[in-house]
């Protein structure tokens, strides 16, 4: 018994001193101007309840803002605020339209910082051009990862051009809901250009088109510097997304091979007022007609070579 109460002595001690510790707190929090975010409500009740809706308000997510100080953890301490009744400029940090684009991105990487998907932020054209996080985030939503919109929609809001390209002919299944942006580009920045999510363009092709890939014995240049020499990422009115119609495509870069680079050509069998005899090589044909294996070969010899097998 007597070798208890020295141990009992210890853990009174130790527990007045966290309680101790605990009030202090609670009272220096207090003393900062808190008010708690029920005292909120009484003026914002639409904003604290699609709040209560959120993932923000969920205390089983560690480091959210319902296990800090709630509406102030974003917003600071409304103590200030209170007293003037209320209205801008009195203290708080509003994440309205005018605000600090800076500031209010700030406000956010104080929590968010440590995800890797926002490991480039400050590599990001997003952060160069002043986009803040609340321009595509709704703070307070529940609904599309608490964007403000769903892809592709919220990304056509300031990309009208791509909305456009992805409505042609030939185009990657953006519109049927079957690739989304994130797919490909990592909003928040990376290494690579355009934000996409790989080092390089081929890279990120591959990672759907692996029969693409190779190693083939026989390599086609431009399929190894990059898929964009032939290819349009988003849409297209020729087939395959290519970036001009073929034969024309693969003629800007063979126009001396010996099948001619012109519409017509010298031919006894056939004359005209011209003199001048239609290319049955280029005219309403297709080079992959023959050269089926367009992006490299394994086959031999000569066949391999040329890409026709």
């Amino acid at each position: 018994m007597r070798k208890l109460f020295p141990l009992a002595t210890i853990f009174l001690v130790f527990l007045c001193v966290f309680l101790s510790i605990t009030f202090f707190q609670k009272g220096a929090e207090g003393s900062a101007g808190f008010v708690g975010a029920a005292v909120c409500k009484n003026c914002h009740e639409p904003y604290y309840n699609s709040y209560m809706e959120s993932l923000h308000a969920k205390k089983e997510i560690p480091n959210s803002p319902a296990t800090k100080q709630e509406c102030e953890t974003c917003h600071g301490p409304a103590v200030k605020h209170l007293e003037a009744g209320g209205g801008r400029g009195s203290g708080r940090l509003n994440f309205g339209k005018s605000a600090d684009a800076e500031m209010k991105s700030s406000k956010c990487l104080s929590c968010h910082g440590d995800s890797k998907h926002l490991a480039s932020w400050n590599l990001s054209k997003h952060q160069s051009a002043g986009v803040s996080c609340d321009k595509c985030h709704e703070v307070h939503g529940n609904k599309y990862r608490n964007l403000k919109a769903s892809e592709p929609e919220l990304c056509y809001g300031c990309h009208r051009d791509i909305r456009f390209e992805a409505n042609k002919q030939s185009h990657h299944p953006i519109r049927e809901g079957k690739v989304s942006c994130s797919a490909c580009h990592n909003s928040h920045g990376s290494f690579g250009e355009k934000m996409i999510k790989a080092d390089s363009v081929n890279e990120l092709c591959y990672k759907c088109h692996a029969d693409k890939r190779g190693p083939y014995m026989w390599e086609h240049p431009p399929v190894e510097e990059n898929c964009m020499s032939c290819h349009t990422a988003h849409g297209s009115n020729h087939s395959k997304l290519l970036v001009s119609k073929t034969p024309q495509l693969c003629q800007s870069c063979h126009d001396w091979s010996r099948h001619p680079g012109t519409p017509y050509t010298k031919a006894d069998a056939f004359t005209s007022s011209i003199g001048a005899a239609p290319s049955n090589k280029l005219v309403s044909r297709n080079c992959q007609n023959c050269h089926t294996n367009i992006h490299g070969s394994n086959g031999p010899g000569t066949h391999g070579l040329r890409f026709v097998r």
